[in-house]
C-alpha cells in the first residue's frame, strides 16, 4: 500500500490480508517487524497491536 496505514480488525492473519489485497505469494516477500515471515506459515500469525508488516513485489527487467 505504498507507506500508507491500514487497519485491520483484531485476529486479523497476515493470509488475510494477503487475500484482501489480491496479492500473489509467488512474487513477494513478507516482512513483519523486520523479520521476513515464511509464507507456509502465514495462516497461523496473527496480526498484534502496533505490528509493522511489509509487503516486497519482485519485478523482472534487466
Amino acid at each position: 500500500m505504498n507507506g500508507k496505514l491500514k487497519f485491520v480488525p483484531e485476529n486479523y492473519k497476515i493470509s488475510d490480508l494477503v487475500k484482501d489485497l489480491k496479492i500473489s505469494l509467488k512474487k513477494v516477500a513478507i516482512e513483519l517487524n523486520q523479520e521476513i515471515m515464511d509464507k507456509k506459515k502465514i495462516s497461523k500469525i496473527t496480526l498484534k497491536k502496533d505490528d509493522k508488516m511489509e509487503i516486497v513485489h519482485f519485478i523482472g527487467g534487466g
